[in-house]
């Protein structure tokens, strides 16, 4: 089970904790959109458990539109930079 929390200060920061699947990656992409508003968004993903390769994906994706990833553990760092063609 993925659970989210939101705080706002200047950036929205959504903190993500526990499992993260492909059945999420709707949810998040429709909080992300609702605050593309001006306001830098943050996905801290410390506490995450475990994701699967959808779920490394959508990070990567969201990196890619300027979402920043804080905490990211080494190996979804490791994953993503795999599946951009890094070695």
């Amino acid at each position: 089970m993925l659970k989210i929390q939101k705080t706002a200060n200047g950036h929205v920061v959504f903190t993500l904790s526990g499992r993260m699947t492909a059945e999420n990656i709707t949810e998040l992409e429709t909080l992300v959109r609702s605050e593309k508003n001006g306001r830098g968004i943050v996905l801290d993903i410390k506490d995450l458990t475990l994701v699967n390769q959808e779920a490394v994906g959508f990070l990567d994706r969201c990196e890619g539109d300027g979402i920043a990833l804080k905490n990211c553990p080494a190996y979804i760092r490791e994953w993503i930079k795999r599946q951009r063609g890094g070695s």
